[in-house]
C-alpha cells in the first residue's frame, strides 16, 4: 500500500465483509465502525452479545474441567481444616506477584496461615530449587503451592516428597509428557489437560482454583461454621486482570471478561497496593489496560528485574499505607533503575546485531548483561525487527536467557524441545515468551537448532514488517461518540488488538519533546481540523524527528485514539505509531469514517 513509510513498514487494510457488516448494523442496531470492527474480528453472530458484554458469570466455566482441581480441592480443604501452614511459591514477575497475591489475600481473608517465598533472581534464578524449598520446610510448612512455575521443577518437588511435604502447582507454562511428582498440577497447557482454557495465565489459574476451594467450603457450612464471611471472589478480579494484560496473553473468553470486570474493580481501588501505586503514578483517569502493560506492571516488575524480588507480591498483600507507600516508592526507584540499565544495555546489544541481521531468529549474547533486563532488550529487539529474539547473559561459561517471539512461532515448545534434545540444560515458557540456562559452548548448536525449527514451522512467513490497518477515518472523527464507539470492543490487549486508523493529508501546526523522549504535536487535516497527537518514544527516530522539524509537507498518519481525561473534560488524542509522506494512497481504499 505504501512505499514511503517513515519506519520502513508495509501498511495493509485489514480484510472485512461489508454484508456482514450490514448485517450486524440492521440485526443488532450497530453504528458503522463497531459493525465494520467486529467483522474485521471475525466475531460470529452467536458470539456479538457475549463479545459486547463479556461476563465472569457466562463465561466461566467448571472449574473441575481443569485435570486434577477436584484432586487440589480436596488437599486445600484438609489444610484449610486442620489449619496447616501453608507456603505460596512465586513467579517473581506481575503474573507470579498477582498470583501469589491472590492466593494470599483469599488465606488472609478466611485466616488461613501462610507464608510466602519468592526466589532472587539473579542468585536463584526462575522457579522451585531444592534451596528455597528448604527455606519454606525450615518455616515448618505442611503444604507448598507454586504459582507460575512448578511444571518443571522436578528435583525440588522430589525434595519436598522426601521431606513429606506435598506440593501443588498451579502454573501455565507448557510441559513435558513426563511431569513432576507433586500431589497435583493444574495447568491448562499441560499436555493432558482437555479444558480448553490453554490462554489462562498462572492469575486466571488461580482464580479459578479459588472458585473451586470456595464452592467446597460453602457446601461444606465451613463460613457458617466459622463465622466467617464468604469472600466475594469478584474482589480478585482486579489483580487476576493485572496478571492477565501484563503476562500478555489472549484476551479472549474467559480472559475477556476477566479483564472487563477487573478494570471495574481496580477503579474501585479496594486493593491498598494498586490504589497506592495508582495513586503514585499520578493516574487521573480509569485505570485501562494501557496502564495496567505500561505503567503499573513495570513497576510492579520493576523488584524482579533489579530490586527485591519480593517486594511486587508484598505490595499487593500488603494492608498498611505506611508499608505500602514505602514499598511503592522503592519499585518506582526500582523502575528509573530499570530504565536506565535497559537504556545502556539496549544500544550495546543493537551494535551486536549487525552479524546476525540476516538471521530468521536472533540469538545474541554478550559477557555479564544485566539479568533482569535482557528480557525487555529481547522484546525491544523482537519489535525492531519482527523476528523472534533471544538475548543470553553469559558468566562463568553459563548463559541465561530470555526469549521473545511473534505470531506463529511457539517459543515455548522449541525451548522444551531443546531440552529433551540435551541442548538446554533447563527452562520453559509459553507461545510468545521463555527462559532458559545454556552452556556457552552450547549456543551455536541451539542458533541452528532454532534456525531449523523456524524454517520448518514458518516456511510460508513473509517476514515483511507490516502494520494492519482497521480504518480510514477522517480527523473529525476524533471526537468523544467516536472513541465510545471504538471501546465498546474493549478491552484491547494480545489476541484483541486496539484498532487502528489511518489519517490522511495532514501537516504540522505544533511540535515539542514531553518527559524524556515523546514528541507532542498538533497536527492540521485538510477539512481545517486539528488534531492533538503523540508519539512516544520517538524523539530520537526518524518519526520524531519528522514532526519536530518538518512544517511544510503534508502525509499521513497511523495510530489509535486515546482519551484524555482533565479536570472533567474529555478530549480524544491520537497515538501516532507510524507516518506515510505520501499525500495519497495508489491503491482504491475504503471510503472514511466519520
Amino acid at each position: 500500500m505504501n512505499e514511503l513509510s517513515l519506519s520502513g513498514k508495509n501498511w495493509r487494510y485489514k480484510i472485512f465483509d461489508s454484508t456482514y457488516v450490514e448485517y450486524l448494523k440492521e440485526n443488532f442496531f450497530l453504528d458503522e465502525i463497531t459493525a465494520k470492527l467486529l467483522s474485521i474480528r471475525n466475531i460470529k453472530k452467536d458470539s456479538i452479545k457475549s463479545f459486547l458484554e463479556p461476563s465472569i458469570k457466562n463465561h466461566v466455566p467448571n472449574p473441575n474441567t481443569l485435570r486434577d482441581m477436584e484432586k487440589t480441592t480436596l488437599r486445600l480443604l484438609k489444610a484449610i481444616n486442620e489449619n496447616e501452614r501453608i507456603g505460596i511459591f512465586g513467579d517473581y514477575d506481575v503474573d507470579g506477584a498477582s498470583s501469589t497475591a491472590i492466593i494470599g489475600n483469599y488465606f488472609k481473608t478466611i485466616k488461613q496461615d501462610f507464608e510466602i517465598y519468592i526466589p532472587d533472581r539473579r542468585s536463584e534464578g526462575y522457579g522451585p530449587s531444592i534451596r528455597s524449598f528448604q527455606n519454606l520446610i525450615n518455616k515448618k510448612v505442611d503444604l507448598i503451592i507454586t504459582v507460575d512455575c512448578g511444571t518443571m521443577s522436578f528435583d525440588a518437588i522430589d525434595f519436598a516428597n522426601e521431606n513429606k511435604v506435598d506440593v501443588i502447582v498451579l502454573d501455565h507454562h507448557q510441559s513435558e509428557l513426563n511431569l513432576p511428582k507433586a500431589h497435583s498440577i493444574i495447568n491448562p497447557n499441560r499436555f493432558d489437560d482437555e479444558s480448553k482454557l490453554n490462554y489462562l495465565c498462572a492469575a486466571g489459574v488461580c482464580f479459578m482454583t479459588l472458585i473451586a476451594i470456595n464452592s467446597a467450603l460453602r457446601k461444606q457450612g465451613w463460613f457458617l461454621e466459622k463465622k466467617i464471611k464468604e469472600p466475594n471472589l469478584l474482589d480478585f478480579l482486579d489483580l487476576v486482570s493485572l496478571g492477565t494484560v501484563c503476562d500478555v496473553v489472549p484476551l479472549i473468553g474467559l480472559n475477556r471478561a476477566i479483564v472487563k470486570q477487573g478494570l471495574k474493580v481496580i477503579n474501585s481501588k479496594k486493593n491498598l497496593g494498586l490504589k497506592t501505586l495508582i495513586d503514585l503514578c499520578k493516574i487521573e483517569t480509569k485505570a485501562s489496560t494501557y496502564h495496567l502493560g505500561y505503567i503499573i506492571g513495570p513497576r510492579i516488575n520493576a523488584g524482579g528485574r533489579v530490586g527485591k524480588c519480593s517486594h511486587g507480591a508484598n505490595l499487593l498483600l500488603n494492608k498498611n499505607p505506611k508499608e505500602s507507600f514505602q514499598i511503592a516508592t522503592e519499585l518506582e526507584q526500582f523502575n528509573l533503575d530499570r530504565k536506565k540499565l535497559e537504556t545502556d544495555l539496549l544500544n550495546v546489544v543493537l551494535n551486536t546485531v549487525n552479524d546476525d541481521i540476516n538471521d530468521p531468529v536472533l540469538v545474541l549474547y554478550g559477557k555479564n548483561w544485566h539479568e533482569g533486563v535482557i528480557g525487555i532488550i529481547a522484546s525491544r529487539i523482537k519489535d525492531k525487527f519482527n523476528k523472534p529474539t533471544i538475548i543470553i547473559s553469559l558468566k562463568d561459561n553459563i548463559g541465561k536467557a530470555s526469549a521473545r517471539s511473534v505470531l506463529g512461532f511457539d517459543i515455548g515448545a522449541v525451548i522444551l524441545a531443546a531440552i529433551q534434545n540435551k541442548i538446554l540444560m533447563k527452562g520453559g515458557g509459553h507461545k510468545m515468551a521463555g527462559g532458559f540456562s545454556i552452556e556457552e559452548n552450547k549456543i551455536k548448536k541451539f542458533k541452528d537448532f532454532i534456525t531449523k525449527m523456524f524454517n520448518k514451522k514458518n516456511n510460508k512467513r513473509s517476514g515483511k514488517n507490516e502494520i494492519y490497518l482497521d480504518s480510514l477515518i477522517s480527523a473529525s472523527a476524533l471526537n468523544f461518540d467516536f472513541y465510545k464507539k471504538v471501546e465498546k470492543l474493549s478491552p484491547f490487549g494480545a489476541g484483541n488488538p486496539e484498532p487502528k486508523f489511518i489519517i490522511e493529508n495532514v501537516k504540522v501546526l505544533k511540535s515539542l519533546i514531553v518527559g524524556q523522549n515523546h514528541v507532542k504535536s498538533i497536527l492540521l487535516s485538510k477539512d481545517g481540523s486539528t488534531i492533538k497527537t503523540i508519539t512516544f518514544n520517538s524523539y530520537d527516530t526518524d518519526l520524531g524527528q519528522f514532526l519536530l522539524n518538518n512544517k511544510k509537507n503534508t502525509f499521513n498518519i497511523v495510530g489509535k485514539l486515546s482519551l484524555n481525561e482533565w479536570r472533567g473534560e474529555k478530549n480524544v488524542e491520537f497515538i501516532i505509531d507510524d507516518i506515510s509522506v505520501n499525500k495519497t494512497h495508489k491503491k482504491k481504499v475504503p471510503s472514511s469514517i466519520g
